[in-house]
Order: C-alpha cells, then sequence, then structure tokens
C-alpha cells in the first residue's frame, strides 16, 4: 500500500511536468527546424552557419560592392557577353543599339560595377594609355586640339597623360622615353617637332616632317593663305602689314611660305617693313600686340593686317586702336585659327578656321587604329585637313589712301 501511494503521489507531481514539456515541444519545434538567422548566431552558430542571402535583381536589397559583370547582365536580362562589350568598349560593341548600351552603362552605375582594368590589361597585354605632347596647356590651337583628340580618346575607353614641354629641347626628347617608361600604346604630338620611335605609334599634329613610323594631321595651308589674301584683295587693300610666327612653332615658316606665294598671284609686293615676328615662348597677346607696335613704329602705310593667330591679332588691335586707328574702317584685321573667343572680340574678328577640335579627334581616330591593326599593316604618312574663312566685323572694304 505504502508502495502504491507513492507511485500515485510521483504520478499528479510528474504530470503537470509531461505536459508542459509536451507544450514547448510542440510550439518550438517549428522555429527549432527552421533554424532562423537570429537562433544561428545566438545559439547553434557552429552547427548551424546562417545561411547566404538569396541573389536578388533590386538594386536596393544587394550589396553594392558584389556586384559583377554577371549580376549587371542577370540585372539587365541581357548575355554577360554583350554587357562585356559594351563595359570594355569592345569595337564590336558598335553593332549593339545605341539604346542597349545606354542601359548597360546606366545598370553598371547604379549596381556600382566597375570592370577590372588590370585583369583586362594581363589578359590583352595592353595598358589602354596614350600619350599626348603639346607645347603649353593655354586657350588657343593646343587646347582646341586637346578637347578633340581627349574626347575620342574617353569615348574609346582610353586613360592618357598630357605632357607641355614649353619647347625646350630636352624635355622634347625626355618625354617620349618617360611616357613609355609609363606603358603608353602611341603617342599624339600637337605642334612639336618628333623624331623617329621604332617603339611607339606616333601620329603629330602640325608636324610638317616626313618621319618614318609618323602619321601627320596637317592645314592645307596654301588654301588658307589664299582665302585670307583673297578677300583682302576683294575688298580693296594692296597695302597689308604681317605679323609672323614664333620660329620654334612648327606652323611658321609653312603658313609665311605660302602667304608669300599668295601675294604673289595676286600681284602683291610684301613690304619688309611692314612684316614683324613674334617673340616669346608663351602664347599671348601681348606679343601681337608689341608685333604692331614694331610695324607701326617704322611709319609705313598700311590698310590691313594678317595676323599669325587669333591670339596675336587681338593684341594687333589693341596696338591699333591705341595709335587711334579704326577697326575696321581705317585697319581690317585676319586673324588665324577661330578660337572660342574669335567671335566674341571688339569688333568680332574675321579668321581662317583651322577645325582644330576635328584635327584632336582624327589624331585619335587614327592612332587607336594603327595600334589595333597588324604590325605590318600599311598606315597614312598624311592625312590634310581644309581651312574655312569666317567674315565678321573686324574687316571691311579699304577707304584710306596708302599712297
Amino acid at each position: 500500500m505504502e508502495r502504491l501511494r507513492s507511485a500515485s503521489i510521483s504520478i499528479r507531481i510528474l504530470t503537470p511536468i509531461l505536459v508542459f514539456a509536451l507544450f514547448l515541444t510542440i510550439f518550438f519545434a517549428p522555429l527549432t527546424a527552421a533554424c532562423s538567422s537570429t537562433w544561428c548566431v545566438q545559439g547553434c552558430a557552429v552547427r548551424c552557419p546562417m545561411p547566404r542571402s538569396p541573389r536578388v535583381k533590386n538594386k536596393t536589397d544587394r550589396d553594392p560592392s558584389a556586384a559583377n559583370l554577371k549580376d549587371v547582365a542577370e540585372y539587365l536580362g541581357l548575355s554577360s557577353a554583350t554587357v562585356s562589350m559594351v563595359m570594355n568598349r569592345s569595337p564590336a560593341a558598335k553593332s549593339i543599339p545605341h539604346h542597349t548600351q545606354e542601359r548597360v552603362r546606366a545598370a553598371a552605375r547604379e549596381l556600382n560595377y566597375r570592370p577590372n582594368f588590370m585583369a583586362k590589361s594581363l589578359r590583352q597585354k595592353r595598358s589602354f594609355t596614350i600619350g599626348v605632347m603639346v607645347p603649353e596647356i593655354s586657350e588657343g590651337y593646343g587646347a582646341s586640339v586637346m578637347s578633340g583628340i581627349e574626347d575620342h580618346l574617353l569615348q574609346e575607353g582610353y586613360f592618357y597623360y598630357v605632357v607641355s614641354h614649353r619647347h625646350r629641347k630636352d624635355l622634347i626628347e625626355e618625354y617620349p622615353r618617360l611616357l613609355q617608361m609609363r606603358s603608353v600604346e602611341g603617342l599624339i604630338t600637337v605642334d612639336t617637332p618628333c623624331q623617329e620611335n621604332k617603339s611607339l605609334h606616333v601620329v603629330a599634329v602640325s608636324g610638317h616632317q616626313n618621319v618614318p613610323g609618323v602619321t601627320n594631321i596637317v592645314l592645307d595651308h596654301a588654301l588658307a593663305a589664299k582665302l585670307a589674301m583673297e578677300h583682302l584683295f576683294a575688298l580693296g587693300h594692296r597695302h597689308i602689314a604681317f605679323i609672323q610666327g614664333q620660329e620654334f612653332s612648327s606652323d611658321t615658316e609653312v603658313r609665311w611660305r605660302t602667304v608669300q606665294k599668295s601675294a604673289a598671284h595676286l600681284g602683291l609686293k610684301i613690304d619688309e617693313s611692314l612684316v614683324a615676328q613674334l617673340v616669346g615662348e608663351v602664347s599671348s597677346p601681348e606679343l601681337g600686340y608689341y608685333a604692331t607696335r614694331k610695324i607701326l613704329a617704322a611709319q609705313r602705310p598700311f590698310t590691313a593686317l594678317f595676323a599669325f593667330n587669333d591670339i596675336s591679332a587681338i593684341g594687333a588691335i589693341r596696338a591699333l586702336t591705341e595709335a587711334n586707328l579704326k577697326i575696321p574702317e581705317e585697319v581690317s584685321v585676319v586673324g588665324f585659327d577661330d578660337i572660342q573667343s574669335a567671335a566674341y572680340q571688339n569688333p568680332a574678328l574675321t579668321t581662317v578656321r583651322q577645325p582644330m577640335r576635328e584635327m584632336g579627334v582624327i589624331a585619335a581616330e587614327t592612332l587607336l587604329q594603327r595600334i589595333t591593326a597588324p604590325a605590318a599593316a600599311p598606315y597614312p604618312s598624311s592625312i590634310i585637313v581644309k581651312p574655312t574663312l569666317v567674315v565678321r566685323a573686324s574687316t571691311a572694304a579699304s577707304a584710306r589712301k596708302t599712297s
């Protein structure tokens, strides 16, 4: 009897415990089976690691730093090859519709995707880098040509170094070697003498030298001189003053030679006392100002002035105005280049327009074509571009007697 009484007591005590245990089992079983990330962190990090987050196409639900080429392709529903061609600016990408290319680039920005440049460079054994040599970086000819060069290189996915040599012979000789040490694949020179370089493809803008391995992008200077001289001749100008370029400029000799030929063709005699040369290394209106004062000091009559470039023409107008000569009523002025500020001078400058930006684009385009062409492929030794005359308010019919 005593044993039965003890057993009955034990059953009454254990029954509530067993019922509670069963309740816990039924309630917590789904949570234990699921092994949620919170439980894993707190209680079973070793035995049940946190599951990876599934990939999602919504950019707001992903880690931006994890985006790769495949992610971008999935996000857009395009093939990885298509995305790769667009992002790496492959020549084959030209066959892909423009709006598709824009979608790819926009998605890459949204997902913070960046192509692995080092991997691409090592895989293709190329640096995709170009060197550019200019006399100086300032307003005028060099800056306008550079805008065309950089636009095309950026469009094609190339990096570039720009160096200015300030017409120093040591830098002109040293820079190609230093740029080559930085793994440039080609070199563009602007108004800079260059030598044969058997290790690099070279394109020269206004080089005027027949150098093996170099493609020259040059202006038709004979046509440029003809346009300016015939314009002044048609306005009745027979006594014309001239400003020549600096001795170191690659355009100075050829431009002056074509001006002389054009004048002779028109039956005009050039008075040497009405010719002055720019002196100084920096491109500045001040040089044109002093050259014009030298011409005025000769006290020889003239009704028109043809300047080497627009920068010097701006300085010339200042000197003529200080001498109480009205532009264009007493002296007509013609510049050369058609820089951006030429149209906004007072008066607006008549000038011979060089397609400077176009020359820069052609130079970059030609260089990249040479880089990607087979080693023995032929290349053009020169490419000639045409100038145009832009007539503005600084020229008018001759009204002043000169003799």
